[in-house]
């Protein structure tokens, strides 16, 4: 085994850990924090990383840490959400656009054309407007934005699906286009999608956290990771942790789930 391999597999295993625990402050934060993430002590405000308090405190005296971990649960549920908003909606248009080809096709193509050259995050701003402001809202509108991404993934997937011979059987057969589309052609589809979820997972956290710091997803005084950035950047020349720490958070968790996701492609056979 060679240097290079033994350092991807730390890196794979680092990154594994950093998911992990991330899972477990999402899951189970009270094992990883005495401190809520609510609860106001103005005699303890702005103080430093310390030992009882490793993050430092706010400006209302709340843990930074606390926050941190207890806003994982809604950063995390908001990017799944988005996700599987995105897979939903994507995989039905992009299913049904492969398989019948024609009209449908030529729609549906030039609607994914328009989508993706519109900026996501633009896009995605201005349907969190219309839907109004919350982190499920901005969930919705990150996943709004992503599906065209798998439409024409799954697309591209089912049209190889549909020439395949356990698709042309069934169709022998007499199973509706229905079953063979939900039996046959779309979970042999979805195999090649699954790098493509764990990457659009890692940018729905940027985007959701984007969004909750321009007070458009999470809203005061939940904790979310953005929300927060957003809520120490007044103190950013003298208090900066209170930026450092939920931003490098957010960066170790999107590096780790792209590293993830390079080695699932890496392993996935052509």
């Amino acid at each position: 085994m060679t240097a290079r391999s033994i350092s991807a597999r730390l890196t794979l295993v680092l990154a594994i850990g950093v998911v992990a625990v991330i899972l477990l402050w999402a899951a189970v934060p009270g094992l990883f924090t005495d401190h809520g993430p609510l609860a106001v002590d103005p005699r303890s405000k702005l103080l430093p990383p310390s030992a009882e308090h490793l993050f430092g405190t706010d400006q209302l005296g709340r843990d930074q840490f606390s926050r941190v971990v207890h806003g994982t649960r809604a950063s995390l549920t908001g990017s799944a959400i988005a996700v599987g908003v995105a897979v939903v909606l994507g995989s039905l248009v992009g299913a049904l656009a492969g398989w019948f080809g024609g009209v449908v096709d030529t729609l549906v193509g030039r609607a994914i054309d328009v989508l993706l050259s519109i900026p996501g995050f633009l896009l995605a701003i201005t349907i969190v407007v219309v839907l109004g402001f919350g982190i499920v809202q901005a969930a919705i509108a990150v996943g709004l934005t992503s599906a065209a991404t798998f439409a024409r993934l799954i697309r591209s997937e089912v049209l190889k699906a549909r020439t395949s011979n356990y698709v042309e059987a069934a169709v022998t057969s007499g199973t509706s286009t229905f079953d063979i589309l939900r039996r046959h052609v779309v979970p042999n589809s979805l195999a090649p999608t699954l790098s493509l979820i764990t990457v659009q997972f890692g940018i729905a956290i940027i985007w959701i956290a984007s969004l909750s710091f321009l007070g458009l997803g999470a809203q005061p005084p939940d904790p979310e990771w953005g929300r927060l950035v957003s809520d120490g950047r007044s103190y950013i020349a003298t208090r900066g942790y209170l930026t450092l720490w939920p931003g490098l958070v957010i960066v170790a968790v999107v590096l780790a789930i792209n590293h993830i996701s390079q080695h699932l492609t890496r392993g996935r056979p052509s």
